[in-house]
């Protein structure tokens, strides 16, 4: 290995001197117990890499059979999406240049496919038939991450089969002659004032377009998503004036973010540079800005980028983080929240957060992703701070399966392996079709919408097909390429091919703390005790944070940084109870450790508070805890009740309320497959169905559709009970459908109830409140003393009369 590739490779494995650890625990919360994940066999893993493959090529064929040489398949017209054609959708079509974009943007993913003839015939489609002299005006962002990263990309490993399969020997670069001629297309865009590239441009005029001429604002992911593709483009032909514009462009962005913060906005003035929206976050309009630091700084190896990087990810985990949610906030007020919705692009952020070395939090973040997706099926483009759906629209996005795909790498947790297989059968089920794979207008109604963008070939599909895939299934060693925000795959070699023309400066504005964020160990890290305090963060009983003058106790969220502050000025200590990962603290109050007097006043209140709160909570558990009872044996009088708890979705059973009946076990034993294969059996019945791979309330759904009269969710976690972990209600998904009582048992219950049903296969049982359970038997037992008592009356009484005289 050359000196240069030995840094490269040291700068990805740096040693850890800092990192960002966040302790999310839940006070006063019903915490889920731990869940292990099944690991997934080496047979399932295949069939489900070649179910992505499968996948591909539906999509695939049905463009080119119905829309090549179209920039987009339209998959419920089954016809091409052309420019200037079909009717517009406004700005939307700016992605469009009537360049084939999807076959293009399609390539790399065909050589990881191991599909080399249809590669090279694809090839030789582009060469033939791709052309941009056109009067078009086009996004420069998506031209170059889709048009010009593809292009490249499927130069590069059209250069790669040549030497390592021994085909393409035809090949002469026609591919990189091409990106570079669109290179030159959209270097017009970087003639600005500030050297920040206009948003659009247009493919034969430039920005002489009339259109254009009032051209002024971008965003700032539209600006800083060039460098890579730009870079590589200037080492592989060397002409420097990409790379030159693009750090340019780079730099240029650096001196506009807020010098207080080290915040960002979204929306800029290209010209003058003022910032026209000053929302900050890691979503839409800057998520890929941050991304193309960390990696120009992999793939280039100027620090620069890395030290940029980390005063950026500081500033996000300072202020934007909150928890495992990650809230847009004011750039000169990083305090102030600017919106109250989170939209589906930071689904990238785990990934970029894996490669950057700092696990804990995404694991968090990917973890409150999964249950959005669990909540509502397809994971909408924008939902609320309470997780209701803002936005309700679903486009194939990759960026979650993508941040999948760098967590098992970085982890090897199977986790993500369970996680990406529900994610492929949830996309087969809702957004396949007869022609390729359809958006979704809306995941509430499963409404398709007549449009496959081309990032589901060239991203959502390969993310899938790696996830599945072992190294030894690749051409190629993906560990030796870095991937562009569009997915196509770009060398690490690249460094090697520096430009005499363009030398890097080391710059005097950052010391040695912007290079102290880098990567700990993962030896430690167990992904399942990260996300195991926020099992139920979403359907969970964590308070949410409001605004207020005091810190109220019910209010308080110990995941919250600014809460810990106010508590600490309080003079209010808080030390973890047991393992950490259940989420006990104990608090202690002192008036010395407060900040002010008034704050230990306030300290002393939010006590009384808490204490209060825990009590009532005590009484509301106990008042909720449902019991699932039954007779000892079919002779007997004796019943015993195990304990369960409650959902929110279905009917409360109060006072002497119950439901009776012989108990079934569900087949399959999940019940999240319609219709249930013993589905005659349930009818009039209590179904049993064990806990995973669904929701609660689709459980419960497919039980009242069998025709049950209730369900017991049984724990699938080993040796979990009630006795030592907290019950707690299981959540619903907002609909009021659910007519039969739902109750959750540990598993250390259920195998007492499993036991049982062994020894009288007819079992029956009665759910009845556990409160309800004991006043009953108290009063089956005050009757059968009274009874007793009775008998032994009469019985002594004519013991007496049988006696002998001489005995009296």
């Amino acid at each position: 290995m050359s000196s240069t590739s030995s840094q490269v490779a040291q700068r990805l494995l740096l040693p850890s001197l800092l990192s960002v650890l966040l302790l999310i625990v839940c006070v006063l919360s019903d915490d889920a117990s731990t869940i292990p994940t099944q690991n997934m066999s080496h047979k399932e893993r295949a069939e489900l890499r070649e179910e992505a493959r499968e996948m591909f090529y539906h999509a695939y064929h049905a463009y080119m059979e119905n829309a090549y040489p179209a920039d987009e398949l339209m998959p419920l017209s089954c016809k091409g999406r052309y420019r200037g054609v079909t009717p517009s959708r406004g700005d939307m079509d700016d992605i469009l240049g009537n360049f084939s974009m999807t076959l293009v943007d399609t390539l790399d993913t065909l050589v990881l496919l191991g599909d080399f003839a249809e590669f090279e015939y694809a090839v030789k489609l582009v060469i033939r038939d791709v052309q941009f002299d056109s009067d078009i005006i086009v996004s420069v962002f998506e031209t170059n991450i889709r048009m010009v990263g593809g292009l490249l990309s499927a130069h590069i490993l059209a250069e790669y089969l040549q030497k390592q399969a021994d085909v393409m020997h035809w090949y002469k670069g026609e591919m990189l002659e091409m990106a570079r001629e669109l290179g030159y297309r959209l270097l017009p865009a970087f003639n600005t004032t500030t050297g920040i590239p206009h948003a659009r441009v247009n493919l034969r005029l430039g920005m002489k377009d009339p259109q254009l001429k009032k051209s002024r604002e971008t965003c700032t992911a539209c600006a800083g998503t060039i460098l890579l593709e730009f870079a590589a483009l200037s080492r592989l032909t060397g002409d420097p004036i990409f790379e030159v514009r693009a750090h340019a462009a780079m730099d240029a962005l650096w001196k506009l973010r807020h010098r207080g913060s080290d915040l960002m906005g979204t929306v800029l003035n290209v010209h003058s540079g003022d910032w026209v929206r000053r929302d900050s976050g890691v979503g839409a309009g800057i998520d890929s800005y941050y991304e193309y630091l960390f990696k120009s700084y992999v793939l280039l190896g100027d620090d620069k980028y890395l030290a940029r990087f980390n005063r950026h990810y500081n500033a996000v985990m300072k202020y934007v983080s909150e928890g495992p949610m990650l809230l847009d906030v004011l750039m000169h007020r990083p305090h102030a929240k600017s919106r109250n919705f989170m939209d589906s692009l930071l689904a990238f952020w785990p990934g970029l957060q894996v490669l950057s070395g700092d696990l804990k939090p995404a694991v968090q973040t990917h973890e409150m992703l999964y249950q959005v997706m669990q909540m509502h099926t397809l994971i909408p483009e924008a939902w609320t701070v309470d997780f209701q759906i803002h936005w309700g629209q679903h486009h194939l996005r990759p960026e979650f399966i993508e941040s999948t795909y760098f967590l098992y790498r970085a982890t090897g947790d199977h986790h993500y392996l369970q996680v990406g297989k529900r994610a492929l059968k949830t996309l087969q089920q809702y957004a396949k079709v007869a022609c390729g794979y359809a958006a979704v207008n809306d995941v509430r109604t499963g409404k398709h919408e007549d449009r496959m963008d081309s990032f589901v070939l060239s991203e959502t599909f390969k993310y899938l097909f790696l996830l599945f895939s072992e190294p030894q299934d690749l051409i190629i060693n993906v560990d030796e390429f870095v991937f562009t925000t569009e997915a196509h795959l770009l060398p690490l070699s690249i460094a090697q091919l520096g430009n005499s023309t363009f030398s890097f400066r080391q710059s005097d504005e950052h010391n040695v703390l912007d290079f102290m964020r880098t990567c700990p160990s993962s030896n430690k890290l167990f992904p399942e005790k990260v996300r195991k305090p926020l099992r139920n963060f979403i359907t969970g009983s964590c308070p949410r944070t409001t605004s207020g003058k005091r810190l109220s106790a019910l209010d308080f969220q110990a995941s919250n940084a600014d809460h810990l502050r106010a508590v600490y000025d309080m003079g209010i200590t808080m030390v973890s109870v047991g393992d950490r990962s259940q989420g006990k603290v104990r608090l202690f109050h002192s008036f010395y450790n407060a900040k002010s007097q008034e704050e230990g006043e306030m300290g002393l209140q939010f006590m009384q508070e808490m204490l209060e709160l825990t009590k009532m909570q005590s009484m509301n558990q106990l008042a909720q805890l449902q019991a699932v009872a039954y007779a000892l044996d079919d002779q007997s009088q004796d019943w015993t009740a195990l304990m369960a708890g409650p959902s929110h979705f279905s009917p409360e059973l109060i006072g002497e309320q119950f439901v009776e009946g012989e108990i079934v076990l569900a087949s399959p034993l999940r019940a999240c497959d319609e219709p249930l294969q013993n589905a005659n059996n349930v009818a009039g019945k209590i179904l049993v169905a064990e806990r995973g791979d669904c929701t609660f309330v689709s459980k419960a759904r497919l039980a009242q559709k069998a025709g049950a009269t209730a369900l017991i969710v049984c724990d699938n976690v080993s040796g979990s009970s009630g006795e030592t972990q907290p019950m707690f209600a299981m959540s619903g998904d907002g609909k009021d459908d659910v007519a039969i009582p739902v109750v959750f048992m540990y598993n250390m219950e259920f195998t007492k109830l499993a036991a049982a049903m062994l020894r009288r296969p007819q079992l029956r049982v009665r759910i009845m409140q556990m409160v309800e359970f004991k006043r009953w038997q108290l009063a089956k037992e005050a009757h059968q003393n009274e009874t007793a008592a009775a008998a032994a009356t009469v019985a002594s009484a004519a013991t007496q009369k049988k006696k002998p005289d001489k005995e009296l």
